[in-house]
């Protein structure tokens, strides 16, 4: 390093204070609900090489230290000052963008006629086009099918706005207006960057602030690595599923290996799904992707809470993805609902971590992340209003010594609820309850969190409701260390004088004024036996309504009676129902075990080195066919319908031959 110690300090404060003030521009001067409540959105400070080397510690979206802005950067050609770079391609940006409502804005920082950083900037627009008001259909098989896609280009010229660019931006967009606003409040945050950057380049100067890039980023790998030192080193091996590919469909697998020695980290991906005909593939190239490695951020950064957040802390993490699987998809793959596949990549590094480190590791999270989106007909005359209701997610996974957080979600998602008034206010909508879910909590000795549901009322005719990434409604989420599963997530439409209808997955629901919308989503995992919680927490969850009296006595043997109008524990009664022998409670939810009783990890692991094996295109179609062939003996709806023990035995039989010649290479033509 060439700075010394407390000039790297100094200097790492004042930077990251320069992204924090970026994002206060872009969320008090942002047009939709996604930025001013949601906060979808975040600003940084770009080194020379394309990395983000200062990065807020508490606004935005905290995930992306990892994104790489170089190939954006290079895509354009020369830079001059006042230009700004523009895209939400995530295959033509290399994984900067995701999906294509995440627009992306570099402005490149110029001292003395030479560029010495850059400022980036990013937000969720409301719509960019697409087959479906906000752009996002978990049912999209194709990134064509998603919208306007925006390969790097110049928005801004010399600190002139491209006209051109804007007006074909505005014509591929159902909300124009709202997209103008909050693209003008990215470059307002640039503007921000770019006059504090310009004051501190004046309080040092150039070789220090250029010093402090490679530095700050530096000290961060190393700090990285001695956390990482910390883990037991071995390989560890863990899998979980997506409910389907988008409402339909066979259940998509991920499969990760993870190898820990001298302070580096590798995430073999090898054993995970093809890519899929649906939304939910993450283009990560391959690469140490944000997506694909949030959990080890989150490990590092909680047991160093004063490590510098940039994109050092990606250094001591490699990773094997293969090409053409869910974790990277092959160009022209649908990628908007990525973040359901990255939920689910962030539960399976959490099963993994929590072998090497059981005492540290909590269970998995609630594992569904759901931005409910209404569109309506605007109250000006003309086009649409599309704006988000809630982003709903489930409960935190209990840990030892823990509970999970009630309502929250500690995978990927660091979004904001939204106020019930601007919801109100802002859309045609009113919600009728807005809390946590009752008994929908993994039971524990410690529990997981409960999850969140929603119950809102339409107001205008001709609307219609989006709920992407809606995931956990086959397989929950799952406790540790004898910890039980939380409740699956749920969606419910109740139309005037019908009766309440169970719906599961919706892509673009077509509502009308009265009806209503239920959404429950699922909570966390418990962690240790639940026989062995405190009866008094028990209890105290059902007096706060979190537990219901009869959940309390089947999951945790509690028994209560009401003493002069009030619940109280039945101590004896208690003692009864916890001496009574027991079997072992599921860690997973009997629908996960029936279908590991079917399709084992190993067969799996093998079935898809069959798979990779065959072209591309053949995948997806020989997938369908090996499943499609077992599934026909078992009842429809299996996991969630039973299944015999008999049947059990004869699908798993069935799978077994369906692997076996699958993996049998095929004759040549001639033979």
């Amino acid at each position: 390093m060439k700075l010394d110690p407390i000039s790297i300090e100094i200097l790492g404060n004042k930077l990251t204070a320069i992204a924090e003030e970026m994002c206060l521009t872009l969320q008090r001067t942002g047009r939709t609900l996604y930025v001013k409540e949601t906060a979808d959105f975040c600003c940084a400070l770009v080194g020379l090489d394309g990395k983000f080397f200062a990065y807020p510690r508490a606004l935005g979206v905290s995930g992306f230290v990892g994104l790489d802005c170089s190939t954006t950067i290079a895509a354009v050609g020369p830079l001059e000052p006042g230009d700004v770079i523009l895209t939400n391609d995530p295959y033509r940006s290399r994984g900067l963008a995701t999906h294509l409502p995440d627009l992306q804005v570099i402005e490149p920082y110029f001292h003395e006629r030479r560029i010495v950083g850059y400022g980036w900037g990013f937000l969720h627009a409301s719509d960019v086009g697409g087959k479906v008001p906000s752009s996002i259909s978990p049912t999209n098989h194709e990134i064509f099918q998603e919208g306007l896609q925006i390969p790097p280009l110049k928005i801004m010229r010399a600190g002139r706005l491209n006209e051109d660019v804007a007006l074909l931006f505005r014509a591929n967009s159902r909300t124009p207006d709202a997209n103008m606003g909050d693209l003008k409040a990215m470059l307002g945050a640039l503007a921000t960057g770019r006059e504090r950057v310009a004051q501190t380049l004046g309080q040092h100067d150039a070789t220090a602030f250029l010093d402090a890039q490679s530095d700050l980023v530096e000290y961060a790998a190393m700090r990285a690595r001695a956390v990482l030192r910390q883990v037991p080193a071995g390989t560890y091996r863990f899998t979980d599923y997506l409910d389907d590919e988008a409402g339909a469909g066979l259940p998509v697998r991920i499969a990760l290996a993870v190898t820990l020695a001298d302070g580096n980290i590798t995430l073999d991906f090898t054993g995970s799904d093809p890519q899929v005909a649906a939304a939910i593939n993450i283009p990560s190239h391959g690469l140490p992707h944000a997506w694909l490695t949030l959990r080890i951020l989150a490990l590092v950064a909680t047991l160093d809470k004063s490590v510098p957040i940039n994109a050092g802390l990606l250094a001591p993490v490699s990773v094997v993805a293969p090409a053409g699987s869910v974790v990277n998809p092959l160009p022209g793959a649908a990628v908007g609902v990525r973040h359901a596949a990255a939920v689910r990549v962030n539960d399976v590094l959490n099963g993994v971590l929590g072998q090497a480190l059981p005492e540290l590791m909590p269970a998995a999270s609630g594992g569904t992340i759901i931005p409910v989106v209404v569109a309506e007909p605007s109250r000006h005359g003309h086009g649409q209003n599309v704006q988000v209701v809630e982003p709903m997610v489930g409960g935190t996974g209990a840990r030892r010594g823990f509970d999970g957080a009630d309502g929250r979600d500690s995978s990927i998602s660091n979004l904001s609820n939204n106020p019930v008034e601007t919801v109100e206010a802002e859309t045609g909508v009113e919600i009728v309850r807005y809390g946590l879910r009752p008994d929908s909590a993994g039971a524990g000795q410690w529990r997981g969190g409960s999850g969140q549901e929603i119950r809102f009322r339409i107001l205008q005719d001709d609307s219609s409701v989006l709920a992407r990434g809606m995931e956990r409604l086959r397989f929950r989420p799952w406790g540790a260390q004898g910890g039980g599963p939380g409740a699956p997530a749920r969606l419910v439409l109740q139309r005037p004088g019908e009766s309440a209808r169970e719906l599961g997955k919706i892509d673009l629901l077509p509502v009308a004024a009265g009806d209503e919308i239920l959404i429950q989503t699922p909570g966390g995992g418990g962690w240790g036996d639940p026989f062995a919680r405190l009866p008094e927490a028990v209890l105290a969850d059902v007096r706060r309504g979190l537990l219901s009296v009869d959940a309390a006595r089947r999951d945790y043997g509690v028994a209560l009676r009401a003493d002069q109008g009030e619940l109280g524990l039945d101590q004896a009664a208690t003692d009864a129902l916890r001496a009574q022998p027991r079997g072992t409670p599921s860690r997973f939810g009997t629908e996960r075990d029936a279908w590991e009783r079917v399709f084992p990890a190993a067969l799996l692991d093998r079935f898809n080195d069959a798979l990779f094996a065959q072209p591309p295109a053949a995948r997806a179609r020989k997938r369908r066919q090996a499943f499609g062939a077992v599934l026909g003996g078992l009842p429809e709806g299996f996991p969630r319908a039973l299944a015999s023990e008999p049947a059990l035995v004869q699908a798993a039989a069935h799978f077994e031959r369906e692997v076996q010649a699958c993996s049998v290479p095929a004759m040549p033509a001639d033979a």
